[in-house]
């Protein structure tokens, strides 16, 4: 037996490189990204392509190695050489993020060094790291001491974690759901949708309130709604308001929304996963204003803090009641339940192992400081409303509302044929033409173009060269 555990042992033993591999690895994927990176201006911000990544199809996975260059190959003609490229400043489409340098650092060192980060018994310090984090967004939205969270892949699971959070509190029961009433509006993340039905709550009815002018949800048609289900004898159980939609970015008037909510006692929730980090600039704290009265809200560092996809957040004003509706205990973890200076984030998601992905945050942070995280959000409130100003001047442009952040929409308007149909062309001959990057979206039967900028890299030439493509597309398609 101990002769055939030695032979596995061999063979085992070349999951582990040598100090002089493990060194030609990391210089071979150094290179590669640091090459990605300095190319990165001249890259397209989207390319078509017909094999759609199917190379990758002729690596299969078996028992025969693969040389490390051949796959970086793959990586770069088949993965980063296709498609949108969300890494660049001229992608202006759904919602960029761009991914800062120091945070794919701070993943490479959490996953060589594989620490678990869900409970404070297995490592402290990683843990003091996630909640540091959590506590400094905590501060930012303006919750008390006691509030908490956690970092989750992003926000649709942690829309999902509120909602469930707000159902346990409740004290409703599973005979009750039928009963129960979310209140919303249209513009609601599709992810809340999803949440619902992930969380039990299918048989719930989902209110969409009416909206103003600017696509926000207005109180008198909530309160008046709330009251005509209490009256009826439902149960209303939440209200999902959002602090920059997806589609347009509005925000609802949150101070309103919180002053129903309590005088009715209901769970107030804040979908800021794309608008919370505007609060670092005065203009967010004054279009946010009452987003401190919350129960919990969504807040996306993959977003607003320009961090690779996979970082989003969960807060909640009163910790407990996320720890009350997720903590479970086994016998097998007995042994770090004598650790509770800190809350573990195991006791806080549905997430038991889990990445370190506090680091990808603390890290740049603490790099940086919060300074040009707040000037890069300012620019790109200002290149929203340069762009918003330059648009108009190109004769049959239409515009949506003024833009609360960094997203608008618009459409070209033909003196003859279809809008929609043109919109269409006008959007596809971006993707066709690469250079930039716009998506669209359908409003009411109509369609727009929207605008969304995020990214980090994108500065005023490539809101310039949008424009430019912009007015050269409907050139050429009229």
């Amino acid at each position: 037996m101990k002769a055939k555990i030695k032979k596995l042992e061999k063979q085992a033993r070349s999951l582990e490189p040598s100090a002089k591999e493990r060194k030609e690895l990391l210089e071979q994927a150094h290179e590669y990204g640091h090459q990605f990176l300095d190319e990165l201006d001249h890259k397209p911000a989207y390319k078509e392509s017909d094999a759609m990544g199917r190379g990758v199809l002729d690596l299969p996975i078996d028992d025969n190695p693969t040389d490390f260059n051949t796959l970086l190959q793959t990586l770069d003609s088949e993965v980063d050489s296709q498609g949108l490229n969300p890494a660049s400043g001229k992608h202006a489409g759904y919602i960029p993020g761009g991914g800062l340098y120091p945070s794919a650092i701070g993943d490479y060192l959490a996953a060589v060094t594989n620490r678990y980060a869900g409970v404070f018994f297995s490592s402290p310090g990683a843990v003091r790291i996630e909640n540091q984090c959590i506590r400094w967004m905590c501060n930012l939205l303006g919750y008390p001491k006691e509030a908490s969270g956690n970092l989750t892949s992003g926000g649709s699971i942690a829309n999902l974690i509120a909602l469930v959070a707000a159902r346990d509190d409740s004290g409703i029961t599973a005979s009750d759901f039928s009963r129960a009433v979310i209140y919303t509006t249209q513009q609601v993340h599709h992810c809340v949708i999803k949440a619902i039905k992930f969380a039990g709550l299918g048989d719930a009815t989902v209110r969409t309130i009416p909206m103003d002018s600017q696509y926000r949800m207005r109180p008198n048609e909530l309160d008046k709604q709330i009251m005509t289900d209490k009256k009826d004898g439902l149960i209303p159980l939440t209200i999902f308001a959002s602090a920059g939609t997806t589609d347009l970015g509005a925000v609802d008037p949150l101070q309103d929304i919180a002053h129903i909510s309590d005088r009715h006692d209901l769970w107030f929730h804040v979908d800021a996963a794309y608008g919370g980090f505007f609060l670092l600039t005065e203009h967010g704290q004054r279009v946010m204003d009452g987003i401190e009265y919350s129960d919990s809200a969504t807040i996306d560092p993959h977003k607003g803090l320009f961090l690779p996809y996979g970082s989003g957040a969960l807060l909640v004003r009163d910790g407990q009641k996320l720890y009350h509706s997720q903590h479970m205990s086994a016998n097998y973890m007995q042994d770090t339940y004598q650790a509770t200076e800190e809350m573990s984030p195991a006791d806080l998601s549905p997430e038991l192992s889990k990445h370190f992905r506090g680091l990808r945050m603390w890290l740049p942070l603490q790099l940086f400081g919060i300074q040009p995280f707040r000037a890069a959000l300012e620019e790109k409130l200002l290149l929203t409303r340069y762009f918003y100003d330059e648009i108009q001047q190109i004769d049959g442009i239409e515009v949506g509302p003024e833009p609360e952040l960094s997203i608008l929409f618009f459409r070209y308007v033909p003196k003859t044929g279809k809008a929609n149909a043109f919109n269409k062309k006008l959007v596809d001959a971006i993707h066709q033409d690469g250079r930039v990057f716009l998506s669209s979206t359908e409003i009411n039967g109509t369609t727009y173009l929207r605008l969304a900028i995020l990214n980090f890299r994108t500065h005023l030439d490539d809101i310039d060269l949008i424009i430019s493509v912009l007015s050269e597309k409907i050139e050429e398609i009229k």
